[in-house]
């Protein structure tokens, strides 16, 4: 998978000096040399040094200035989630955070603060676009998905997440940051790859603003998980995704957590059931969204490697019937077989030879006897013998005088 935000390149340069003048009876020299390492830099024995060279500063993913946008300090590149959100650095980690760019811009004593965070593939930043974004946000056509609350817009491309606040929203706020995101690259091959876990959500009544995906306890709790994260089971390989649902009785969230194999999963759905039996009695005790659900309706199914829990006030029947829509399909893989052998390619080659060469002789036969044949019938309906062998063959003039 490739990096949103690809590092650039810088040379080192070299540092020369003159070294003294040398006299000789013929005139001075001057000679140039290499300058000498410091006094704690190691060096070869030739002299070179081998000290390692400075890393590659990180390219900014924001631009100095677009749509009358200009930037009123340079822009800061950060390495470190805690540089770029203290207080969610360890979700930004468990999403594979790689950098992220901070920018102030000015335009007519207007300003607008832009965060743009940069992860290690598509997965990772649709999960951070989902952990930040605020259920019920209203949706914005803007990059990949978007979402608004007020002047705060929410948006996500490629591998960049685009957290963007104005001072004064206006009308034409969307098409700048529409302008923006176009500048953002977007990733090729396997770090295109949306999560899988995602096609298994059923489609029928499901609110496309209410996912949050998450690859860990951090995301998922702070995105509103509706299990306690240890139970979830991350240290496992588990990933999670929860959405909402609008059904006739009532909202329902479904929650799919999905294990490495169908073994795993099994055994934290047996987890899992015993908990939400246990009720009141549970340890650790109901989450707030456990605790607001309708008990008779919570209700825990697996499915290949998915364990699917459904909550919420819908009557027991509908949260019934959505959790037995959630069905796993893997697509099959053949394995790879042995390839031929020379002599086993030479046998196969020699076997089509002949059979071509039989049934060019057979179709050589019939021809012959199918146009012979005909001729014969031909000469027989004419009085003629079969055959022309047996006729004498003469010139006839016939001369008068």
């Amino acid at each position: 998978m490739q990096r949103a935000i690809q590092r650039a390149k810088r040379g080192i340069p070299v540092v020369i000096c003159l070294a003294g003048l040398v006299g000789t009876a013929a005139g001075a020299q001057v000679m140039v040399k290499a300058a000498a390492p410091p006094a704690n830099t190691p060096t070869t024995p030739t002299g070179k040094s081998t000290a390692p060279a400075a890393a590659p500063a990180p390219k900014a993913a924001l631009p100095d200035s677009f749509a009358g946008w200009v930037a009123d300090e340079p822009l800061k590149t950060v390495t470190d989630a805690a540089q770029a959100d203290s207080a969610n650095a360890a979700a930004l980690k468990e999403y594979d955070f790689q950098g992220a760019t901070l920018a102030t811009y000015t335009r007519e004593g207007e300003t607008l603060t832009v965060r743009a965070l940069r992860f290690s593939d598509l997965s990772g930043a649709y999960g951070a676009y989902s952990f930040y974004r605020g259920t019920g946000w209203p949706r914005e056509d803007i990059g990949t998905g978007a979402a608004s609350n007020h002047n705060r817009v929410l948006f996500w491309r490629g591998t960049t997440v685009v957290d963007a606040t104005f001072s004064h929203i206006s009308p034409m706020s969307g098409s700048e940051l529409r302008e923006l995101a176009n500048q953002l690259p977007f990733p090729q091959g396997t770090k295109a790859l949306a999560p899988p876990i995602l096609a298994n959500l059923p489609q029928k009544s499901l609110d496309g603003q209410t996912t949050h995906y998450a690859l860990g306890p951090s995301g998922y709790a702070g995105s509103g998980g509706v299990l306690p994260p240890d139970l979830a089971g991350f240290d496992r390989g588990a990933e999670a995704v929860t959405a909402g649902y609008t059904l006739v009785s009532g909202p329902a969230t479904l929650t799919l957590v999905e294990y490495p194999t169908p073994q795993l999963a099994m055994a934290q759905e047996a987890r899992i059931r015993d908990y939400i039996k246990a009720g009141s009695h549970a340890q650790p005790a109901f989450p707030k969204p456990l605790v607001d659900s309708d008990q008779a309706s919570l209700e825990v199914r697996r499915s290949g490697p998915l364990v699917a829990v459904v909550s919420g006030d819908a009557t027991p029947e509908e949260s019934h019937k959505l959790l037995g829509s959630v069905h796993y399909e893997s697509d099959l893989v053949s394995i790879p077989q042995p390839t031929e052998s020379e002599v086993s390619k030479t046998g196969r080659l020699l076997e089509g030879i002949a059979t071509l060469v039989i049934i060019g002789s057979l179709a050589a036969i019939l021809l012959g006897f199918f146009l012979g044949g005909g001729r014969a019938l031909y000469r027989i309906a004419r009085g003629k013998p079969a055959s022309s062998v047996y006729e004498a063959e003469f010139i006839r003039l016939d001369l008068r005088d």
